[in-house]
């Protein structure tokens, strides 16, 4: 944990009034020591670089760092690519001292060169700290100020990719990066401006439905007050479905910890009782993300433990943010089973997960995903339920944007299949699959069980980190830099 990395002795032997940290599950890639962030290069300035989100033309940018841009690249990382793609703009203007004007020409530069969703943050040997964000605002990022601490006049500043990180450090005024802009702070000025070529800004709606703390706000939006919203409209659809098939529901339980705030919601219209029926092992990291089909399995019984008072001779409905592969699903209607549940529903606060993520998120390939393919009945059958009842996908859209109108649309490509930056096409998604089930020994159609490390191919599957990915769903792990 971060916590037990940086005490207070390590904090107080650290030297200068800049800093950047990163918090790091890959995605693709692989997960060696060599491809933990920041990463640096000393050529030109002395550049040191973090990035929450994934590329789709590395193919493209590799070539061009070999053949033009004569830069070597180390590790499997996307990360380093876009490190270097800054690194080589900025180098083109060949000056011995660059300004605020040239980093904003390299950071434009380098958002018509790179697709994909990236946060990132750079900071530069004596000058200042970089945050900038793709032209569709895909991944979060945001800044926050305080007064300087120490008595010295002047005010600290900090990045991070969600606002929980601002409120705990005592910073205030917390604004979005927006899509395609660049802030650069220095110890003198505070600069910003929009160098992306307008985009359709489409932020990933999975932050709302799962990845984000309750307690943020990501672009206006307040992740409790969604999640809220999300309940009210499942409720809705779980009273429907429940009518048409003639079943009734005796207790709302959800699957702790990001479905709560959706089930009281839910459980409130519906007048149901709502109980916690899942008591959770803190030691026990997300499961979602662990990389084999046992490992998650065994896991999920560790992770949670069912009390029998609150299912027993019960019809149940189990409220959870989402099914993604389908095994804590699984085991979780067993466990119910197990402890004497008649029948178990499952109500689910987003809509299928039916494709694949390759904006930062780990759910690289749709035969992992237990609603490919599969309608809701089936879906059912595979998990275990005796029904399954899924948000509908404009219900979750609208339980997100009416918090803020001005966002015409969200990134929903893992329910669509229709991805907000283009350059995803059925080849390119059949070439990440064949190149995942190369490294992990699985078949392409098959389950992969292994971890996303890439070897050959790696042009398809950089990867980097999201947003996230801590040990624990209560404790946010984000990517925040600060300059004092």
């Amino acid at each position: 944990m971060v916590r037990d990395v940086f005490d207070s002795n390590a904090l107080g032997s650290l030297v200068g009034g800049m800093g950047i940290g990163h918090v790091r599950y890959p995605t693709a890639g692989s997960s060696h020591h060599a491809e933990a962030q920041p990463f640096y290069v000393n050529s030109p300035y002395g550049i040191v670089f973090a990035h929450n989100g994934n590329l789709i033309n590395t193919a493209p940018l590799l070539q061009f760092m070999d053949a033009t841009a004569h830069r070597h690249i180390n590790t499997s990382s996307d990360s380093e690519l876009l490190l270097n793609i800054f690194a080589d703009n900025l180098q083109k203007t060949g000056k011995f001292r660059i300004n605020e004007e040239d980093i904003f020409t390299a950071i434009g530069g380098l958002m018509e060169q790179c697709k994909g969703a990236y946060a990132c943050v750079a900071m530069l040997a004596g000058f200042g700290i970089i945050a900038f964000r793709d032209p569709n605002g895909i991944r979060p990022v945001g800044m926050a100020s305080r007064k300087a601490h120490g008595g010295t006049s002047g005010r600290d500043y900090l990045f991070a990719s969600e606002s929980v990180v601002a409120d705990a450090s005592g910073f205030g005024d917390w604004e979005d990066v927006k899509p395609g802009e660049a802030v650069i702070i220095t110890r003198s000025t505070v600069s910003r401006r929009v160098v992306g070529k307008a985009a359709a800004f489409a932020p990933d709606i999975f932050e709302y439905v799962y990845f984000a703390r309750p307690d943020s706000v990501l672009d206006g939006i307040s992740v409790y007050r969604s999640r809220m919203a999300m309940g009210d409209a499942l409720a809705d659809e779980v009273k429907r479905v429940l009518a048409e098939r003639g079943l009734t529901v005796d207790v709302v339980i959800p699957v702790p910890d990001t479905s709560r705030v959706a089930a009281l919601n839910l459980a409130q219209k519906l007048q149901l009782p709502y109980r916690e029926g899942f008591i959770k092992n803190r030691y026990v990291g997300r499961t979602f993300i662990m990389p084999g089909q046992q490992v998650r399995r065994k896991n999920v019984r560790r992770k949670l433990n069912a009390m029998a008072l609150e299912f027993a001779n019960k019809n149940v409905l189990i409220v959870d943010d989402s099914i993604v592969r389908g095994t804590t699903s699984k085991e979780i209607i067993q466990m119910a089973k197990d402890v004497g549940a008649k029948k178990v529903i499952v109500a689910s606060c987003a809509p299928p997960i039916r494709y694949s993520n390759v904006y930062g998120i780990d759910m690289p390939s749709r035969s992992e995903l237990v609603a490919h393919n599969r309608d809701t009945d089936s879906i059912a059958r595979t998990i275990g339920a005796d029904l399954v009842i899924f948000q509908t996908l404009p219900d979750l859209i609208s339980s997100v944007r009416q918090f803020n109108p001005e966002i015409a649309d969200f990134d929903c490509s893992v329910f669509t299949g229709k991805y907000v930056t283009g350059g995803v096409d059925e080849e390119y998604l059949a070439k990440l699959e064949q190149i995942r089930a190369d490294n992990t020994g699985a078949r392409p159609n098959g389950v992969s069980q292994g971890s996303d490390a890439v070897q050959e191919g790696r042009e398809l599957a950089l990867g980097c980190s999201g947003p996230m990915n801590g040990a624990d769903d209560t404790i946010g792990l984000h990517n925040s830099w600060k300059l004092s």
